[in-house]
């Protein structure tokens, strides 16, 4: 006999099929994931005004029209220990998004990076027959890059954010099509409505008259426990700066409370931009977030520890000479990198030291940031991933 929950699945998925509604099912384990996912809904939107969309994600998914499963805190973990210590919940959340995808019937899967989970998923779910999509390749040409041929097998169409992404996936025989960088998209959106002076915005969030040091710790918890004690320590040694924490809904209060206790720091969730904005340097864990400080024109220090085991397994097969975004595309130490055994307090605080006294420092990382949004491209990633998308959808 039928669940209730399986009867009403049926009953929508059969008015929709009788309307000529297209379903869309978006898979994100991270916030940058949730970001990307979110403006490709409303370009999706713009196209195609009557679509659905059902998403595993987070709150920017969520408001941009999507029916969320699930969060992806829920199911963020990094790093081979935690992974193998949550394995219980990996298992519980696989089963749970195949049976989903085999209940709602999508006329599109689409992956947003996440390739350890998303490339299992569409192996088990390949069969069904609707089309699947990979907006934001995993990061195959650091290391595993045996897995460019996994995903040649199963996607259908690739949508590549990185501008040497589609000469990689060449020599695999797979063309994929690069639509630019959606940072410059969501940037582009935060200037132009973004007025507000310092003056105001220091009052409205209780901050003092301090030049602003930005910490970007992370999305994860594991990047939180590995690097934000760091970053607080180094923060002692600038009495002249105020120094803010741009806070993540991935990442409960109460988790960096407990570390901040010790030390005189504000946290201020959901205003990375803003905060960013008003900066005049920022200590940034690696990720997509050394990006969006570079877009904003902010110099910084990059910020890298993992587990023992977890790190030098990942050193042994990455075959890349850098680990920031920023200069993984500029092909360049353009931003310093300090990882795990350098990432200690004396090295960020001289290295934060060197970006707020050495104007000409400054100056020269400000001037490669004007070239790295130049190789970028234009604005507009996200329309041109959901423009391929829907014509695909139309095609097939």
């Amino acid at each position: 006999m039928l669940s209730y929950y399986e009867n009403q699945i049926k009953i929508i998925i059969y008015f929709y099929t009788l309307v000529g509604i297209m379903k869309y099912y978006i898979i994100a384990g991270e916030a940058s994931g949730d970001l990307h996912g979110s403006n490709l809904i409303r370009a999706i939107k713009k196209i195609d005004k009557e679509a659905l969309f059902r998403a595993w994600g987070g709150d920017m998914m969520e408001t941009a029209g999507a029916h969320l499963v699930r969060h992806f805190r829920d199911h963020a973990f990094m790093g081979l220990m935690p992974v193998l210590k949550h394995y219980g919940i990996i298992r519980k959340n696989f089963k749970l998004v195949v049976k989903d995808l085999e209940d709602y019937k999508p006329d599109a899967l689409i992956l947003i990076d996440y390739s350890g989970f998303n490339l299992r998923v569409a192996k088990k779910v390949k069969h069904l027959g609707f089309k699947i999509f990979y907006y934001i390749s995993p990061q195959v040409w650091a290391w595993r890059h045996y897995r460019a041929n996994t995903i040649k097998k199963l996607i259908d169409k690739m949508f590549s954010i990185l501008p040497f992404e589609k000469e990689f996936y060449k020599k695999y025989d797979f063309d994929v099509e690069y639509v630019g960088h959606p940072l410059l998209d969501s940037i582009g959106d935060f200037r132009s409505a973004f007025k507000i002076s310092r003056d105001e915005f220091f009052k409205k969030n209780n901050l003092s008259d301090k030049p602003l040091i930005v910490i970007l710790p992370g999305s994860r918890k594991q990047e939180i426990q590995a690097m934000f004690p760091i970053m607080l320590k180094s923060s002692q040694n600038f009495p002249e700066y105020q120094f803010v924490i741009a806070g993540t809904s991935a990442i409960d209060t109460d988790i960096y409370k407990q570390y901040m206790k010790e030390y005189n720091v504000n946290l201020i969730f959901g205003q990375t931009y803003e905060l960013l904005s008003f900066a005049k340097a920022a200590m940034v864990t690696s990720g997509t977030a050394t990006l969006e400080t570079a877009l904003l024109k902010i110099p910084q220090v990059v910020c890298y520890r993992a587990g023992l085991i977890s790190y030098y397994i990942v050193k042994s097969m990455v075959n890349v000479k850098y680990i920031s975004l920023v200069n993984l595309i500029m092909d360049n130490l353009v931003i310093p990198e300090l990882i795990q055994n350098d990432l200690t307090v004396d090295n960020l605080t001289g290295e934060v030291e060197k970006l707020m006294e050495n104007s000409l420092y400054r100056a020269e990382m400000l001037k490669e940031y004007d070239l790295l949004e130049e190789k970028l491209g234009k604005p507009g990633a996200s329309m041109r991933a959901a423009t391929g998308i829907c014509q695909a959808l139309t095609n097939a």
